[in-house]
């Protein structure tokens, strides 16, 4: 009884282990984030909790507290600056409340550029 048990286990575990291989095999690849998914996204930049973005039809419940996101390149003709400023706005205004998304590591240096380049062309 015993060595049945064993390889019904073992029958049990291939399966499950088949079936976990088979599935990550026909998963669709996942899609790389661009600078608007990651903007958008509420536990990466969530820049809309606080931002406008009339230019962005589907920018939904957009906040009020931080200026909007219109004519970026004409307010930062200079693209470098605006990723510093999303990099740490402290570091300009010490007295800003916009969270220094690279300081704190809230977003990688690649999600930063995403964003750099989404909001630079709003």
């Amino acid at each position: 009884m015993r060595k049945l048990h064993q390889v019904a286990m073992a029958c049990a575990i291939s399966a499950i282990m088949l079936s976990g291989t088979a599935l990550a095999q026909n998963a669709a690849p996942k899609k790389e984030e661009t600078g608007k998914d990651i903007a958008f996204n509420r536990t990466k930049g969530n820049c809309l909790a606080c931002h406008g973005m009339p230019t962005v039809p589907d920018a939904e419940s957009t906040g009020l507290y931080g200026p909007p996101l219109i004519a970026m390149s004409a307010r930062f003709p200079d693209k470098a600056k605006l990723r510093a400023q999303i990099w740490d706005a402290t570091a300009f205004n010490p007295a800003s409340s916009m969270i220094p998304f690279g300081k704190h590591g809230v977003l990688t240096e690649e999600e930063i550029d995403k964003v750099t380049d989404f909001v630079y062309g709003l």
